[in-house]
């Protein structure tokens, strides 16, 4: 099942990377007026870091914004067709590198993706500020219990590469709720990293769940964008390109790391997160599609 996974992350990822090379090309004599130097720095040092778990949207739409690289109304469609093949490359590395038990890892990926398709509507209902109070809170609560176990001040964590009986439902039925979340603008990939240690699983066990269900979700929410033409193509291939190339070099540096200090990262990843779902809370900000 593995295998099938990851030859439908291979597939996939060819079939989006064919149909953005053939729009742009097709548009090749009238593409926008943008550094490639810069945007190529920006690709690179956000995917570096959201291969930890910091995600991409937030930092990258800052640098974005600050060396004036794209329009606000083709933002949305940049950050995601941007990186959809980092994303994509990530899931595939990392289900290969990292032992996931294969009913855990399938049931949550469904229930990702079908969260994301039928929870939509549901999600869009509700006030976008309550939903990040609440996960801001629920994150900061998480990275306080990871730091305690740490301390050795109370028992908790785990080894575990999977779940079984009610802690797999439970799994389920949040990871649903969190590919619903994110077409609210809400990242997956911290309270994905929150959940995992919260069930008892290895902190490892939460890079090829979380990434894998944003490597399912993106291509299709970025095809869109690519058929609207409602993207910075200049910008989105010379961010891509070095993007995927930063992911390589990440996913070395995380694999070489002690389980302790995998935890330390998670939490500052957690915390940092947490600060953000606060921060944009109170204040009115437009919402960006997917977001890992």
């Amino acid at each position: 099942m593995i295998t099938i996974i990851w030859v439908s992350l291979i597939i996939l990822g060819i079939l989006f990377t064919t149909l953005l090379v053939r729009d742009v090309l097709k548009n090749k004599h009238h593409l926008e007026r943008v550094s490639v130097w810069k945007n190529a720095l920006i690709g690179f040092v956000v995917n570096f870091f959201d291969v930890f778990g910091i995600g991409a949207f937030a930092p990258q739409t800052a640098l974005l914004k600050f060396t004036k690289q794209t329009d606000d109304s083709v933002l949305p469609g940049t950050l995601n067709v941007t990186n959809t093949i980092p994303v994509l490359i990530q899931a595939i590395i990392f289900i290969q590198i990292i032992e996931v038990d294969v009913l855990t890892l399938v049931l949550m990926l469904v229930a990702a993706s079908i969260g994301a398709i039928i929870g939509a509507d549901f999600i869009s209902s509700l006030p976008v500020k309550s939903i990040r109070l609440t996960m801001g809170f629920a994150l900061l609560v998480t990275a306080f219990f990871m730091f305690a176990t740490q301390m050795e001040w109370i028992q908790g964590g785990g080894t575990a590469i999977g779940l079984s009986g009610y802690k797999l439902g439970i799994a389920v039925v949040v990871n649903f709720i969190l590919g619903a979340l994110m077409t609210a603008g809400i990242g997956l990939y911290a309270p994905c990293m929150a959940l995992v240690f919260a069930l008892g699983m290895s902190p490892k066990v939460a890079f090829p769940i979380m990434m894998g269900s944003c490597a399912f979700l993106m291509p299709f929410a970025s095809a869109k964008f690519i058929q609207k033409g409602a993207y910075n193509r200049k910008a989105t291939i010379s961010m891509a390109i070095p993007g995927a190339i930063a992911v390589l070099f990440a996913v070395y540096f995380i694999k070489s790391l002690p389980i302790e200090q995998l935890k330390t990262i998670v939490i500052v990843v957690i915390l940092y997160t947490s600060a953000i779902m606060f921060k944009d809370a109170f204040k009115e900000a437009p919402l960006v599609s997917v977001e890992n």
